[in-house]
């Protein structure tokens, strides 16, 4: 049986279809606005003070996550760049920036808020 030009087109779809992942970088965990990180919903995210940048833990967990949600990262998410990923009291994952992990607040009520930095002088927005 010959092959037929579909058949060559089809292997050549498959071939880019296959390829087209290949080298792309993952997307950021976070993204730029003004001076701040934000998350993909553009609310403010935040460092805590008393985590130690690069322990790969958050001291943030219970009580304290439910006023500063962590910024949670997916089961196949992996670590790129500045952006680490620290593993939760829970055993979930959260980013981290700078090894510093990041949390939302939940007093922000829309993008562009920072009524969280500065609280209780451990909380500051996460920079750059």
């Amino acid at each position: 049986m010959k092959p037929t030009p579909l058949f060559f087109a089809l292997i050549a779809a498959a071939s880019l279809a296959a390829c087209s992942g290949y080298g792309a970088r993952p997307a950021a965990p976070a993204m730029l606005s003004g001076d701040v990180l934000t998350g993909s919903n553009g609310m403010t995210l935040y460092t805590f003070d008393k985590d130690a940048a690069g322990s790969g833990r958050s001291v943030c967990n219970g009580p304290c996550a439910v006023n500063w949600p962590p910024l949670l990262a997916g089961p196949d998410d992996a670590a790129s760049g500045d952006y680490s990923l620290v593993v939760r009291d829970d055993g979930r994952k959260q980013w981290a920036f700078k090894g510093k992990p990041l949390y939302f607040w939940s007093k922000d009520s829309k993008p562009g808020e920072r009524t969280g930095d500065g609280f209780n002088k451990v909380w500051r927005v996460a920079q750059p």
